[in-house]
């Protein structure tokens, strides 16, 4: 007779762990390197008096930045890696590529009107820079709290699309940073605080593309197209700087609008 020793031990089967899969999307994450890259040989033609190619690079590097998202978006491929890598890419290119791309245009050239000039220069640089590490935090640790519709700040892209903007339109009409330093001053210390502002800026993230639209918006559209390829430089360079400009025109307007109805 066998002992309860000798008889085997039914064992419980062991369930299969499944494990969690470390790999990552290579479309969208492909698409921000290639963004990062643009930036990166922006920095480097900025370094090389390359101006013209280093402005159009970083407008490059925008075009790649407002398609990772999307591509993530319609490939249901978005992941929390894939936000923060496009965070960090956007800190290179919209960041450290512009403020550099002005400083070695433009600002360096301060130092020619005195040493406190000289410092201002360097100084609205890193202004610029660290406004862009900022507005990028800021929009990580808020961005499933706020109001899709409105970014609170300027964007970083549309940030860097006011300072090259402004560099290329320069560049590409013959004139020189050294002769308009005083206004690049302003131009990139305005970009970096709007940045890190309150002030909210329509997103644009609610223009339904599928609904019919009137034959005159057509048109419109058609008349900007012609506007640019008339002088591309110097239109970006409009373009983003009524943009800029008009989050805190639109803020004054608001304000107005809420004292007259008070006194009403």
């Amino acid at each position: 007779m066998d002992t309860p020793e000798d008889t085997p031990q039914e064992t419980p089967q062991e369930t299969p762990i499944k494990k969690r899969s470390r790999g990552i999307y290579l479309l969208p994450n492909l698409i921000t390197t290639a963004a990062l890259f643009a930036g990166f040989y922006g920095i480097i033609a900025g370094t090389q008096g390359k101006f013209e190619l280093a402005c159009v690079a970083i407008f490059i590097a925008m075009i790649l930045d407002a398609l990772d998202g999307r591509v993530a978006r319609m490939t249901n491929t978005q992941t929390e890696f894939g936000a923060e890598y496009d965070s960090l890419a956007d800190m290179g290119s919209f960041g450290l590529a512009p403020a550099l791309v002005m400083y070695e245009w433009s600002l360096s050239s301060l130092i020619n009107v005195s040493f406190t000039f000289g410092k201002l220069g360097w100084l609205a640089a890193f202004l610029y820079v660290a406004s862009g590490a900022l507005r990028l935090a800021r929009f990580n640790t808020k961005a499933s709290n706020t109001d899709k519709r409105y970014f609170q700040g300027l964007p970083s892209p549309a940030a860097a699309g006011v300072v090259v903007g402004f560099v290329w339109a320069c560049f590409d009409n013959g004139i020189t940073g050294e002769s308009v330093s005083m206004f690049a001053l302003p131009i990139i210390v305005f970009s970096g605080v709007m940045m890190v502002s309150n002030v909210s800026y329509y997103s644009f993230k609610d223009i339904d593309f599928h609904n019919k639209v009137p034959f005159m918006a057509m048109l419109i559209v058609v008349l900007v197209f012609v506007f640019a390829a008339i002088d591309p430089p110097i239109a970006l360079f409009s373009c983003f700087m009524l943009y800029a400009l008009s989050g805190p025109v639109i803020s004054v307007l608001r304000r107005f609008k809420k004292r007259g109805k008070a006194e009403s």
